[in-house]
């Protein structure tokens, strides 16, 4: 595989959108009932739906969106729970731990897969099974892993809006590609700026718990497995009760490290105050602060345009590296050393 392939990922973000919005779902009549929580269980970038869908139900939905990355379900699914088990791949063993232990425990289930033994389970007991195209990397179909669980909850009538929601972000993402692609200059090119400027440096992605926090994680996630480089991340308000005091010492390791802060339009007034307090703080003492805005008006739409330069950022850094962005070596080794 080569770097071209990544590259390829990411300019196909917009279209998956699209082509999701062109899917029909006809959930049969049993799964249109009272629910009392929504699990959705998945791994990596098979998980990043599942966040996504956490944080936009949080100000819409009347019942808890949880986030399952194990083996194990929590105690309280059951009969009343909807449990969304997505698995790219489908063969992701945790995720068919979590599946078997969600059919014990009699949840009302639904699959969202690109096929694997995940779907041919879910067949066999007769639930549904939302099949999505495979031959990406996981991590770069985002969009495919996103937006069925939406639509789903929507048509269960627990959301609204979201089919206007995910044309919005097709489009912001469309407009937001002219920008960042590799046919873009560095001068013009705000991805390849934030690449130039993260290179030998450690970058720590901030954002704020109730918008960008899971877009501050999949900038972490995405320089990790694209760029094979050490990242980490943290959100607003909790950092300012522990990791701002953090700027202090070493100071030669502090001086490393690149603070990228995430904003978004919706963020909380005091939020925003504490950002700027706190880049005041620590601008002197770290290599750099930089800002990237989040654009569009619905939630999707400023979430997933952080998203992709965060996105196109990684793809870049990798180059900076000289480094394939596609393959994943090291978590190939440990799975197969897992099936020994």
């Amino acid at each position: 595989m080569t770097a071209e392939k990544m590259r390829d990922y990411l300019q196909g973000l917009p279209e998956q959108f699209n082509e999701m919005l062109q899917m029909k779902l006809n959930l049969p009549s049993r799964y249109k009932k009272e629910y009392q929580n929504i699990l959705v269980s998945g791994l990596g970038g098979s998980a990043i739906g599942g966040d996504i869908l956490r944080s936009y139900a949080f100000s819409q939905a009347a019942i808890p969106v949880i986030v399952n990355r194990d083996y194990d379900i929590p105690a309280f699914v059951g009969p009343q729970s909807l449990v969304l088990a997505v698995s790219y791949s489908g063969n992701t063993e945790e995720t068919l731990s979590a599946y078997r232990q969600a059919e014990r425990a009699g949840a009302n289930i639904i699959v969202v897969s690109g096929g694997g033994k995940l779907s041919s389970l879910a067949r066999e007991d007769g639930n549904m099974v939302v099949e999505i195209p495979a031959g990406l990397s996981p991590r770069a179909a985002t969009g495919y892993l996103f937006c069925p669980l939406a639509l789903i909850l929507e048509e269960l009538g627990l959301l609204s809006g979201v089919s206007k929601d995910l044309a919005e972000t097709s489009r912001v993402l469309a407009d937001l590609k002219e920008e960042i692609n590799p046919a873009v200059d560095y001068d013009q090119n705000i991805a390849r700026q934030l690449a130039g400027e993260m290179k030998g440096r450690i970058p720590v992605i901030w954002g704020s718990s109730a918008h960008s926090e899971v877009a501050a994680w999949r900038w972490k996630a995405q320089i990790n497995e694209n760029a094979k480089s050490p990242a980490y991340y943290n959100v607003f308000p909790e950092l300012n009760h522990n990791e701002l005091v953090g700027f202090e010492a070493p100071g030669d390791l502090i001086s490393q490290i690149l603070i990228v802060i995430l904003r978004d339009p919706g963020d909380h007034e005091r939020v925003k105050k504490r950002i700027d307090i706190s880049r005041q703080v620590i601008e002197s003492r770290v290599a750099k602060v930089m800002e990237v805005e989040a654009r569009g008006n619905s939630f999707l739409a400023r979430f997933y345009s952080l998203v992709y330069i965060g996105d196109y950022t990684s793809y870049y850094l990798a180059l900076e590296y000289g480094i394939n962005p596609t393959p994943v070596e090291v978590i190939d080794y440990l799975k197969a050393e897992l099936n020994k």
